[in-house]
């Protein structure tokens, strides 16, 4: 397995919400990562996919909810979210998806 197939496992796809909106104008971009990630992993991967230097990662866990479908319950998967701050100059244009 390449390095650049492990980094692709690593993060799954970029965030764009209104809160990643406001975030991405102080420097940061949120992005989708596998629940396993860690922060070195995720900080090694953006920079070897997107050729830019990391300044910090933050991670969130987002429990999945408990919902109903066709009157059976169902949960939703949980998702890890980065935030990842960049340093001062860089930029990832996250429209053009990965």
């Amino acid at each position: 397995m390449t390095a650049k197939a492990q980094h692709y496992d690593v993060i799954r796809k970029p965030i764009i919400t209104e809160k990643a909106t406001m975030a991405s104008e102080n420097g940061a971009v949120v992005f989708e990562v596998a629940i396993d990630s860690n922060k070195p992993q995720i900080k090694e991967a953006v920079e070897a996919l997107f050729g830019v230097k990391v300044k910090a990662v933050n991670t969130t866990i987002t429990k999945g909810k408990t919902k109903r479908f066709r009157g059976t319950p169902g949960k939703r998967k949980d998702v890890k979210k980065a935030y990842v701050t960049l340093e001062e100059g860089d930029t990832i244009d996250v429209s053009t998806g990965l």
